[in-house]
């Protein structure tokens, strides 16, 4: 009764102000919607370093209708010119009349040459772009990001999204690419660690392409004429302050997602005698610590339980019904992994990229042994590679 005595006198001009502050919140906001006539809604970004400043390779989406014959996404490649990354990102208003939009790019390259410089010269801009999403994918591709991302894909209707393609959580599983966000790049630079790395884009003519009539160019019918590319991340480069300071094999990068511990279904070779075979990573644990008494120590550990997933040559239907792993099999299945991981950290030790951000944990650790140690990880520190492969009983 005293909340309806209450409600009753509040007076009527409450509700009308209130009434007037919700009409005017719900037509004052756009909910997302973007006139595609006035706006350039760019999918992927591509950053290529000159000596007078920055190339900006903006791919912009372009519906192709609204029926289900013509429907979706085309999308033309506009580059401009600037001394920095938003004089790039304004030279595209002047030349197109449309206001970019940061907000659906879902990819960042930077050209190959780009990345042998600090690539955070060019990607201060997108951080602090209150806009742009810190959670979109960033990479390098081999040779210029232009020319990538002006390609025209065999799997689909844009480059940028074929390339996206590649960085699903399936194939992050199975241990052949290894993913990363500008988020994430961004807290491995300004963290003491100052170590990154990124995926590595190659592309290559797709046979027959010529022939191909899947995907339509924005240009036209002269767009058949464009080959089709396919793309391939399998690479993995590592950064140091920044710059592009060594590769990782397709071996070493899945060494990389094995001891994150990130691999589920992954395969990799093994032998069987002079046999080849295959097996399928079931459960994945690895670590790497730092045991500083003494000269420091870097311990990689693995463990693995897997199952034969097949042979290389021919055998009999016995051994095709049972996914059993011999003794031989996992032994050479722990020398093989153990290989890899110590090729990682070569190419780590090479390129004073301390990947696994050790400093990072030393410092929370103990900020007197961090002083101490910092600049001997991973240079000076001896490795400590210990590897278990196991079949499910």
């Amino acid at each position: 009764m005293d909340a309806r005595r209450f409600i009753k006198t509040i007076p009527m001009k409450l509700y009308l102000i209130l009434l007037a502050v919700i009409l005017f919140a719900f037509f004052s906001n756009d909910f997302g919607l973007v006139d595609v006539q006035k706006t350039a809604v760019i999918l992927a970004a591509g950053i290529d370093k000159t000596e007078n400043g920055y190339v900006l390779s903006s791919q912009i989406a372009v519906p192709k209708g609204s029926d289900r014959t013509t429907g979706g996404t085309s999308s033309l490649e506009i580059e401009t010119e600037g001394k920095t990354v938003s004089d790039c990102i304004t030279m595209l208003y002047t030349k197109t009349g449309w206001v970019p939009k940061l907000v659906f790019c879902n990819l960042l390259l930077l050209g190959e040459e780009t990345a042998k410089d600090d690539v955070f010269d060019g990607l201060n801009y997108f951080l602090r772009n209150e806009y742009m999403s810190d959670s979109c994918y960033l990479a390098v591709c081999e040779g210029r990001a232009g020319d990538v991302l002006s390609s025209q894909s065999a799997i689909d209707d844009a480059s940028s999204l074929a390339i996206t393609k590649l960085f699903s959580d399936a194939a992050k599983k199975s241990g052949k690419v290894m993913p990363n966000t500008l988020k994430d790049f961004s807290v491995s630079y300004f963290g003491v660690s100052k170590s990154g790395y990124l995926p590595f884009v190659r592309m290559s003519d797709q046979e027959g392409s010529q022939d191909a009539g899947g995907n339509e160019s924005s240009g036209g019918s002269g767009g058949q004429d464009k080959p089709q590319k396919i793309y391939t991340a399998n690479e993995t480069a590592i950064f140091r302050e920044g710059k592009m300071a060594g590769m990782l094999s397709a071996d070493e990068t899945l060494a990389f997602a094995l001891l994150k511990g990130e691999v589920f279904s992954g395969t990799f070779n093994a032998a069987d005698g002079e046999k080849p075979v295959t097996l399928t990573v079931l459960e994945n644990d690895g670590g790497v610590s730092l045991e500083t008494e003494g000269t420091p120590k870097v311990k990689l550990s693995l463990s693995l339980t897997v199952r034969l997933c097949c042979r290389g040559i021919s055998a009999p239907i016995d051994d095709i019904a049972t996914d059993e792993v011999g003794e031989k099999v996992l032994h050479s299945a722990e020398e093989t992994v153990k290989g890899y991981v110590e090729q990682l950290w070569n190419a780590c030790k090479q390129a004073d990229c301390d990947l696994f951000e050790l400093r990072r944990d030393l410092y929370r650790t103990s900020p007197k042994k961090f002083s101490e140690l910092k600049d001997l990880v991973p240079a000076a520190a001896e490795p400590v590679i210990e590897a278990k492969v196991q079949t499910k009983s």
